[in-house]
């Protein structure tokens, strides 16, 4: 199983942190409890009043989430759900959104919580969307990674020696 070697479960405190959400809007079923899942681990952290936005696709994650990661929030996390067809069409979004989605965290130094599931059938969707008999919750799992840098982030601006330097950081968390 994809989830196995997780780290474990631990409470992540995102008081304060502003978050948006973007989720694409194909495949109700598997969105509607990704998108339940993310809001269920912002609401356990803490976090009042995320951003939630609503978009046709997966290709149009990564422009959304430039968006929302320009706006100053503190983290974005992007859900959507692709699932294998008859054509290339499935490699094309597929690329299009991890990439765009890895340009928009890199450029804008905003975690992007990477909850784009990429599935051979509509079942590893199921089985991957937090869903009553669902073996993992994507939409949980990519909210809290991205709550996670997002404290990672702001700790390190203050520990972040100025001018350059070496000096070691511990993982917490």
């Amino acid at each position: 199983m994809s989830g196995t070697g997780a780290p474990g479960a631990t409470r992540i405190d995102g008081s304060g942190l502003r978050v948006g959400v973007v989720a694409a809007s194909w495949h109700d079923q598997v969105m509607g409890g990704l998108l339940d899942g993310a809001l269920r681990a912002l609401s356990e952290a803490g976090v009042n009043d995320p951003v939630v936005v609503r978009v046709p696709g997966s290709f149009e994650l990564p422009v959304v989430a430039a968006r929302l990661a320009r706006s100053g929030l503190d983290a974005v996390v992007a859900l959507g759900t692709v699932v294998r067809g008859g054509t290339p069409h499935f490699d094309y979004v597929c690329q299009a959104a991890t990439a765009g989605l890895t340009e928009v965290s890199v450029q804008t130094g905003v975690p992007i919580g990477f909850g784009l599931l990429t599935c051979d059938t509509a079942e590893q969707a199921l089985d991957r969307a937090g869903l009553p008999g669902s073996h993992e919750d994507r939409g949980y799992e990519s909210t809290q990674a991205a709550l996670r840098t997002a404290l990672t982030l702001r700790d390190l601006a203050g520990v972040l020696p100025p001018g350059g330097g070496h000096r070691v950081i511990p993982v917490t968390g």
